[in-house]
């Protein structure tokens, strides 16, 4: 098969096609010929030699798909040969096929293209997780999110939304910032021109924010924070280390936490897919929310899409048009 792999650590150039054997389904797995992967910022972070895939996973890049099962492994009895489902995987997503668990892969939603669909898996597993489970966002709580043209952000801005938050974002330029409110931000803040620190200190704070920048920003979310509030951290683009004064954790009884979606257990994530088919899949089906893409690619222009990633000036997600 056609795949896409990483010859070196580096930049988009190191993204470079080959063959590779056909994967083969193992007990509770599916083999999926992908029709479209989506791209990711890990898959950036692999790619520059800094995000290492799991043990037993495939050295591939490629985080989510979508497609048709092509083969059922041994004790999976909820899909057949012929259905078409959008999967979060180990890895291997760049590829015309790709094994994963069967227990994390979704049908696709009614009225969704499989290119759409390839749109969902890691950005809405990640969001439902980390917003909803561990943030514990409820209705009427202030909610913020960084980098809310991203597709962590378009996603996070729609669910928040549809479950009765007020909705505020960052992004760094206007036509980001409409594209924030459009989804259904309350307030979206260009933080190349406004602090969003004093945006939503004004409005009481936030209850809840979710960052993937890191570095500086952590301190300044602290203080955009309600008394009570709390922060998850999901990634760091700004570096991980910094200094702190954590005494207002205790005085303002603040909560800080964070996860990563790729190295949890097959059980954890299993438990995320079936919460997100019974609470979030029938609204995709109605068109209440859904993926929000910018740019398609072919599978062998890889590194055209990261390049594009990096420079972000895309709104919502790419994907490679693999089969």
């Amino acid at each position: 098969m056609k795949a896409i792999e990483i010859s070196k650590p580096g930049g988009p150039e190191v993204l470079v096609l080959t063959e590779r054997p056909m994967p083969k389904a193992g007990f509770g797995q599916v083999v999926i010929k992908v029709a479209y992967a989506g791209v990711n910022r890990p898959d950036a972070l692999q790619r520059a030699g800094a995000y290492a895939p799991p043990s037993g996973a495939s050295d591939l890049p490629g985080l989510e798909a979508a497609g048709t099962i092509s083969e059922v492994g041994e004790g999976v009895s909820q899909w057949n040969v012929g259905d078409k489902v959008c999967a979060l995987l180990p890895g291997g997503g760049y590829a015309e096929y790709v094994a994963t668990p069967a227990a994390h892969c979704l049908p696709v939603p009614q009225g969704l293209s499989l290119k759409e669909a390839a749109c969902l898996p890691e950005n809405f597993f990640t969001v439902w997780s980390n917003v909803f489970t561990r943030g514990g966002l409820k209705a009427g709580e202030r909610f913020l999110v960084h980098g809310g043209s991203s597709g962590i952000g378009t996603v996070a801005i729609q669910l928040a939304r549809l479950f009765g938050a007020r909705v505020f974002a960052t992004a760094g330029s206007d036509r980001k910032c409409r594209a924030c409110v459009d989804l259904g931000a309350e307030r979206a803040i260009n933080y190349k021109t406004e602090d969003f620190v004093e945006v939503v200190k004004a409005e009481g704070g936030a209850d809840l924010i979710l960052d993937m920048v890191g570095g500086p920003y952590i301190a300044r979310n602290l203080s955009a924070l309600a008394d009570d509030g709390r922060l998850v951290q999901i990634a760091f683009l700004q570096g991980p280390k910094v200094d702190l004064n954590l005494a207002q954790l205790m005085t303002r009884r603040l909560s800080f936490t964070g996860s990563t979606l790729r190295p949890q257990s097959d059980a954890a994530k299993a438990a995320i897919a079936d919460s997100l088919l019974h609470d979030v899949w029938p609204h995709i089906s109605s068109g209440r929310i859904g993926p929000v893409m910018d740019e398609e690619f072919d599978l062998e222009d890889a590194s055209k899409a990261h390049a594009c990633m990096e420079a972000s000036n895309h709104i919502g997600k790419l994907v490679l048009k693999v089969g």
